[in-house]
């Protein structure tokens, strides 16, 4: 595993370790003393001095790339070069054009590559999925998401934060945070045939977006809309899937109940999330390596996410 910052402590690092045939054997960071304070705290026996070390070690036969995305590029295409499976954290890359510089660089090296967008492998995101492929709530018409944050404090206090650094994220948290929901929407609904969008900075508390608003076309034809502000006053994240026969809301975020409301009935169905959220996503990693099941989430998916994020922020 390359980087042990805060998406490792919880959501990824644990998963590794409980998934059957998976051992995290080795990590690194650019800081040493806090790579071997995270191999103490985890029960890992090896920690590298630098990520070239931990792609050439003999022993390791994955790698996890858990680094800020202007890192991936980079020690993507070392990971191919080694000829080693890989998983990259989300979003790929930051540009299209990087997303689809990895995935050649794997299809030539014809390697597997897996990319962290875990609610492709969530039970309630798959629960919903099943719905709309039922025909519960007939022809889809539209999608529409909806996500507001209040400031972030590190970014009032002005603290550094990659997150908002548009050297590293252009979008800033429209990046880090919108990718999850419009990778899960073209999951739930197919690919995007089109999207366009605004973005502005409408705080000046950093160098990267902080607003922005969009509307797509999915191949299917059905339509989307959605709206992301990271300077509102209250937290607010709703989804809703518009169909010919009724709807279903949801959050992408929060673990809240599934809504769904036909013409003869209302419901609310509770699926928990694992507490290390990456677990089955990781699990389905397993079954593609072991099982030849085809995994959710690949290089070429994440890819098309990242087409979708730079037509919104580049229109």
């Amino acid at each position: 595993m390359i980087g042990c910052g805060a998406v490792t402590e919880v959501k990824s690092g644990p998963a590794y370790q409980k998934v059957e045939n998976f051992i995290l054997a080795a990590v690194t960071r650019r800081d040493q003393a806090l790579a071997q304070d995270y191999a103490d705290r985890h029960n890992i026996d090896t920690v590298h001095v630098d990520a070239d070390a931990l792609i050439n070690d003999p022993t390791i036969d994955a790698i996890y790339i858990a680094t800020p995305p202007d890192s991936h590029k980079a020690l993507a295409l070392k990971v191919a070069q080694a000829g080693k499976i890989c998983c990259v954290e989300k979003p790929l890359a930051p540009s299209y054009a990087d997303c689809q510089s990895i995935v050649d660089a794997f299809e030539r090296a014809q390697l597997p590559l897996f990319v962290a967008y875990y609610r492709r492998s969530l039970p309630r995101f798959s629960h919903i999925k099943q719905l709309l492929d039922d025909g519960e709530i007939g022809e889809v018409r539209h999608i529409n998401w909806h996500l507001n944050k209040p400031a972030n404090p590190m970014d009032l206090s002005q603290q550094y934060n990659w997150r908002t650094d548009k050297m590293i994220a252009a979008g800033g948290y429209f990046d880090d945070l919108a990718s999850h929901g419009l990778d899960l929407f073209a999951y739930l609904l197919g690919d995007f045939s089109m999207a366009k969008g605004v973005g502005i900075n409408q705080q000046h508390l950093y160098t990267a977006l902080d607003a922005v608003s969009a509307c797509w076309l999915h191949t299917n034809g059905a339509t989307g809309s959605g709206s992301w502000n990271f300077g509102g006053h209250s937290r607010q994240d709703k989804v809703v899937i518009y169909g010919s026969r009724g709807e279903i809301r949801f959050s992408v975020f929060d673990e809240s109940p599934i809504e769904v409301i036909t013409e003869d009935k209302q419901q609310q169905i509770m699926i928990e999330n694992p507490t290390n959220i990456q677990l089955y996503h990781i699990d389905n990693m397993r079954k593609q390596l072991l099982e030849g099941k085809q995994h959710p989430s690949t290089g070429v998916t994440a890819a098309h996410t990242g087409w979708v994020m730079s037509q919104i922020v580049a229109s």
